[in-house]
């Protein structure tokens, strides 16, 4: 059970303050127990070198330097409380299973781990943490069966899901009353997943999805030049009545083609072109340009999507540990769903996890490749409880119940 009491968050508050005043009494005064080590590992696939045809491929340390920035501004509170934070980074070879990688981090205490896994092997580790009480926070899978019928009471999630991703999107074009689409998904189960998702948050916001075909014309963005089924692939939208063609290509081998390719004009919105996305680097708004900037100083390149959540894991481990004074993983679980916690993410509004499903709230950006377009929730949809709570699936809506935990 968690040590702040329910109701009073100037509590919280009044903990922050006394933190800070540490640094003027002198660490005696704010040493409030004894000292307290908190061990987290970030857990990932090592990542074999992009081929040369990839303009953006995922640096090194993609999600793991996101980790370290945050285990940083941890530590800057942490020493006025006699707090310690470290960091282990295990990075998967092929073949590696991520449950037997674990076991000798258990063995050494290490029970607060923060994921950049894909889905199934994301549930696998919080089935092999479960029994020892250790936390998983998912900070790279956005499949939404991760917080609905195989969500995991030990597993939180800092990516947003699919659902809010489109959610976010479709939002934006019933605002801008661009309400007729054209859908085109590519081959692979990440594409299906992403315009299955997108379906439901057309109905749920009144976007018509006039048409649908699948792509079936190869790689064609990463062949980076013009190929024999060009002609073909310039007119397979004709004669749709859409505003907007909406892409969901994950796997990145068609969307980018199609901007500009088409042989009537059409915008372009999904996975490329407008994106739903969790960061971006020209966001800059609500403090997150000092975010940038201190990325930027430890890493020497700018933050991604995945650098940003698995920020925010840590980030949320760090302001639980800060407000308990302990590193207990159930503690901490009860902390963070509790309607008391909330994170400053530089977005607006601050996030919470939602108890349902312990998905992060979060508001989503939309943006092209090098500017940022907008921003939602958008103001024309409310919600009863929170307005974030329009993004993704709300509680009535969620499949995550209580026997499936």
């Amino acid at each position: 059970m968690t040590q702040v009491t329910p109701g009073l968050p100037a509590l919280r508050r009044l903990g922050r303050t006394l933190a800070l005043a540490g640094c003027l009494l002198g660490p005696a005064a704010a040493a409030w127990s004894d000292p307290l080590k908190v061990e987290i590992a970030f857990i990932a696939r090592a990542r074999a070198p992009s081929p040369p045809y990839v303009l953006d491929p995922p640096p090194p340390g993609e999600g793991a330097d996101g980790a370290r920035l945050a285990l940083q501004e941890n530590a800057t509170t942490g020493a006025f409380l006699d707090q310690t934070f470290e960091l282990q980074n295990i990075a998967l070879a092929e073949g590696d299973a991520p449950a037997e990688a674990v076991k000798p981090l258990l063995a050494q205490g290490v029970k607060l781990f923060v994921s950049a896994l894909p889905a199934e092997e994301t549930r696998t580790l919080a089935d092999a943490l479960k029994p020892s009480g250790a936390l998983l926070f998912n900070a790279g899978a956005a499949d939404d069966s991760l917080r609905g019928a195989a969500c995991r009471s030990n597993l939180f999630h800092t990516a947003p899901s699919r659902a809010m991703l489109t959610d976010a999107l479709a939002q934006y074009l019933a605002a801008r009353r661009w309400s007729k689409i054209l859908l085109v998904a590519g081959p692979g189960a990440g594409d299906a997943a992403y315009a299955e998702a997108f379906r439901a948050s057309a109905k749920k916001f009144g976007v018509k999805i006039v048409a649908e075909k699948p792509w079936s014309f190869g790689p064609l963005a990463r062949a980076r030049a013009d190929a024999i089924t060009q002609s073909e692939a310039l007119t397979f939208a004709r004669g749709v009545d859409a505003d907007l063609i909406v892409v969901a290509d994950e796997a990145e081998d068609f969307g980018d083609y199609i901007l500009y390719r088409t042989s009537e004009p059409r915008l372009v919105a999904g996975t490329q072109g407008l994106t739903p996305t969790s960061w971006h680097p020209t966001h800059t708004a609500y403090g997150a340009e000092q975010l940038q900037n201190r990325f930027i100083r430890l890493t020497k390149r700018r933050m991604r999507p995945i650098d940003y959540q698995a920020w925010i894991a840590v980030r949320a481990i760090g302001e639980a540990v800060t407000e308990l004074r302990a590193a207990d993983p159930e503690k901490i679980a009860a902390d963070l769903q509790s309607s008391n916690f909330n994170l400053a993410i530089f977005k607006g509004a601050a996030a919470s996890f939602r108890p349902w499903d312990r998905q992060l709230r979060q508001a989503i950006l939309l943006a092209q490749p090098k500017s940022l377009i907008g921003l939602s929730p958008q103001p024309e949809f409310l919600h009863q409880r929170n307005t974030l709570d329009s993004l993704g699936a709300d509680e009535s809506e969620s499949a995550c119940k209580q026997g499936m935990k």
